[in-house]
């Protein structure tokens, strides 16, 4: 082995110790300062009831992930989450919930949108499962969920 190989060898060694602290996860228990100090300040801050309250990391409109942590009235978080997942977007309830509803659950939409055959909001939402996905939920006038869908995002596909 020669001196080179075994410097590059020990500082990948370090750099791999360095970078597991700083991708270590927020997990039930942790203070609400280490989770600021890990993750920075979330997309939004939102309370809950009964003394708990709500950070929202979302990586919309780009990404396709949000992330909410759940803390509890010590400031301690409760329960961390992924939400933009098929199982998740399957508890969104048709003419009860409403945007409001849908945002705290979800974060802010990556974009507002309207088309001809539907006169009122649309949020649209980017996740993957399997591949880029978009998941749009159709307001009313008043806010309502009145329907959601599915539907593959192709503008970055590939293939021919």
């Amino acid at each position: 082995m020669t001196l080179c190989s075994r410097f590059y060898g020990a500082f990948g060694t370090v750099l791999l110790l360095l970078c597991g602290c700083a991708l270590q996860p927020v997990a039930p228990g942790m203070a609400r300062s280490a989770v600021l100090a890990h993750m920075g300040a979330p997309t939004r801050e939102l309370p809950m009831g009964n003394g708990l309250t709500r950070l929202q990391y979302s990586l919309q409109p780009a990404g396709q992930q949000a992330w909410m942590v759940d803390l509890d009235a010590s400031g301690h978080v409760a329960q961390v989450r992924q939400v933009l997942t098929a199982p998740e977007f399957a508890r969104i309830q048709t003419d009860r919930w409403t945007r409001a509803d849908v945002e705290r659950e979800f974060g802010p939409p990556a974009s507002v949108d309207r088309v001809a055959n539907w006169p009122y909001p649309i949020l649209t939402y980017r996740w993957f499962e399997v591949q880029d996905m978009f998941y749009w939920v159709y307001l009313d006038d008043a806010g309502v969920v009145r329907r959601t869908e599915q539907g593959i995002d192709y503008r970055l596909d590939t293939r021919d």
